[in-house]
């Protein structure tokens, strides 16, 4: 039971992130106007999501073991680094969804990158986590 919970985690956890990459180069390269506005709520959801099942993992192994995942060094860096990601991702997402329409055309544009980047940031750091940990 205890790894189909990890796996079905695991799942969910790695389609936000496709959402947020995928989501924050779509709106940074190719999407236009107002459909902008509805991609920065998505990836904020996104977000959102990413900050619950990270913390799953978590409690799924301090239910499993009585005690958190036990890492170290490298691992707790881009651990933080991840959910840095996550709350400044989902600052400048929700930000977007808000304040959008105050934006002028190269605000929008610059705003994107930010959005972007943390989506690949997080993820690149998931890869050190994983074996690191």
């Amino acid at each position: 039971m205890q790894s189909l919970l990890y796996a079905l985690i695991q799942a969910i956890h790695n389609i936000g992130a496709v959402v947020i990459v995928g989501v924050g180069a779509y709106g940074l390269f190719f999407a236009i106007g107002e459909y902008r506005r509805l991609l920065a709520g998505v990836q904020a959801f996104a977000w959102v999501i990413q900050g619950i099942t990270g913390g799953a993992f978590g409690l799924t192994t301090f239910h499993y073991y009585h005690q958190l995942p036990d890492i170290h060094g490298t691992a707790i860096a881009v651990l933080l680094i991840k959910i840095a990601c996550v709350i400044l991702g989902f600052i400048f997402s929700a930000t977007y969804v808000i304040y959008c329409t105050r934006f002028s055309k190269t605000i929008e544009k610059i705003y994107w990158w930010p959005m972007f980047m943390f989506g690949v940031l997080a993820l690149i750091s998931a890869a050190f986590l994983r074996w690191f940990s």
